[in-house]
């Protein structure tokens, strides 16, 4: 089973030689991946559902990842997730497609609808289609990464007549990976995504989330292309590794563990002590 690193943009993490330091850590130590986490913003003071104090570091996916990629040579390079509903989709593709020619085609691009109402009315986002604006702007993005004349027309992007630079170095283009335990996020990952990743997830819950999945895979049709659907999980802080080992049992393909925690040396230590291991 494949093993990522979460947080590689938050808290410690955050500070440019930690960043560094853990990202070389976890490539020495055979991690597949570095994924990072994203709020543009937080809500002040802090209130259900909001996972971590507004004060919390959280460095730009993009910029941290660009970061880490001139700090190594081999790990790839995630977000998990990017709040896509939030952002216009032919920027993210511009600094997405930037992001893998920089780093050698090492980058995997994971996005997810978002659960935060306050931050999207900081952002002036409307909330309630924040779905179908998810659908659509993936999409979008992979029109204007692989088509040869780029041209789209949606409810909320459109487009014809442009081109834009640099196009991905991984062909036919990087992998899309979709977050979210619903069952519109299960759909969109079964009919849109190369993979899925969940969050938090303790073994019950992602047997649950499984069960979703293929719940969606009964009523939606999936692209050939998209090929096999890869499982990545965030288990929560502290699980045993014969839990570890279960989720593979499960089906899981790559455990992403949580691991801006503590100093330098501690997540250090985190990284040589969840390889081991496997």
């Amino acid at each position: 089973m494949k093993l990522g690193f979460f947080g590689i943009n938050i808290g410690p993490c955050a500070m440019p030689d930690t960043l560094s330091a853990v990202a070389r850590s976890a490539e020495d130590a055979g991690f597949d991946s570095l994924w990072t986490g994203e709020h543009v913003v937080l809500p002040d003071p802090q209130a259900p559902p909001s996972p971590v104090p507004p004060e919390t570091p959280f460095l730009d996916p993009a910029v941290a990842l660009t970061w880490a990629a001139a700090a190594t040579k081999t790990i790839k390079l995630a977000t998990g997730i990017v709040i896509l509903p939030q952002r216009n989709p032919l920027v993210l593709a511009k600094e997405f497609a930037s992001l893998d020619v920089l780093s050698g085609g090492r980058m995997i691009l994971g996005v997810a609808s978002g659960y935060l109402t306050k931050e999207f009315e900081a952002l002036g986002i409307p909330f309630a289609d924040r779905g179908p604006r998810t659908d659509e702007y993936i999409d979008a993005i992979r029109q204007i990464w692989g088509a040869r004349t780029p041209k789209f027309e949606g409810q909320f992007v459109s487009f014809s007549g442009i081109d834009a630079q640099p196009r991905p170095a991984q062909t036919p283009l990087p992998p899309i990976v979709i977050g979210g335990q619903s069952p519109p996020a299960y759909r969109r990952s079964v009919s849109r995504g190369n993979g899925w990743y969940g969050f938090g997830l303790d073994l019950e819950g992602t047997k649950t989330c499984l069960d979703g999945l293929a719940e969606a895979r009964k009523n939606v049709e999936r692209p050939a292309d998209l090929g096999e659907l890869e499982i990545t999980i965030t288990p929560p802080p502290g699980m045993s590794s014969d839990d570890l080992r279960r989720y593979e049992e499960l089906g899981v393909d790559r455990l992403v563990p949580i691991g801006f925690l503590g100093g330098l040396d501690d997540m250090k230590r985190l990284i040589e002590d969840t390889a081991s291991i496997f």
